[in-house]
């Protein structure tokens, strides 16, 4: 499993960390799940993050050889450019905070997203994933931009917003930025802990199950 440190602990799997933007090599092929967070980058910034084409290739072979994954914020619309979507500058700005994301009919048979129904999620990004890959089956909605997430196959899932974000993560994320609003976004989003906890830990516990399984239904 590859992923964040710190990020494994709803999981309850042993992770193996890799950090490209500290110059850790991507590798040629995922373990036995992956996970792809954010980033500052745009998803089409090769120059500005010279580990996304890898990235990219990583993400369209564990799709291809149906290994588990969850592709997060950038990470989702790298796999969504990796599978022949389309990811461009959002035409309605900045989303951040805590903001709602709304489940469509399809993730009510879900194996991450069955319980999500309407519900508080963190978002902080600016770019949107305009043209889902084909086949790409959508699970949530929101208001301000429509593909918040959507699953390709069976066992590779993307969400636009940050399902593992704790307030004191998204802090440290509004105060990097210097965003105007910071004060009133943080305190948003502390508000919303026990409701982001309550639908997003049990999505987190779903994946490892299905990383367990192998990706088997």
């Amino acid at each position: 499993m590859r992923l964040r440190q710190g990020s494994g602990i709803w999981l309850g799997l042993a992770c193996d960390v890799v950090r490209p933007y500290l110059g850790d090599e991507i590798p040629v092929r995922p373990a036995d799940g992956l996970i792809v967070l954010g980033g500052a980058a745009a998803a089409w910034e090769d120059e500005r993050s010279p580990w996304q084409p890898a990235t990219r290739d990583l993400l369209r072979r564990a799709v291809d050889e149906a290994t588990p994954t969850l592709a997060i914020c950038l990470g989702a619309q790298l796999l969504t450019m990796a599978c022949g979507g389309t990811v461009e500058r959002g035409a309605n700005g900045l989303e951040v905070g805590a903001r709602e994301v709304v489940a469509l009919p399809a993730a009510a048979s879900d194996r991450l997203l069955s319980g999500a129904g309407t519900a508080v999620a963190v978002q902080y990004h600016q770019d949107a994933m305009t043209r889902l890959p084909d086949g790409a089956v959508p699970l949530m909605t929101g208001s301000q931009y429509p593909n918040q997430a959507y699953r390709l196959g069976e066992t590779a899932w993307a969400v636009q917003f940050h399902p593992e974000a704790t307030p004191e993560i998204f802090c440290s994320w509004t105060e990097e930025s210097g965003l105007a609003a910071a004060g009133e976004l943080n305190a948003e989003v502390k508000a919303a802990e026990g409701a982001l906890v309550a639908t997003w830990r049990p999505m987190a516990a779903a994946f490892a199950e299905v990383v367990r399984a192998g990706g088997r239904t």
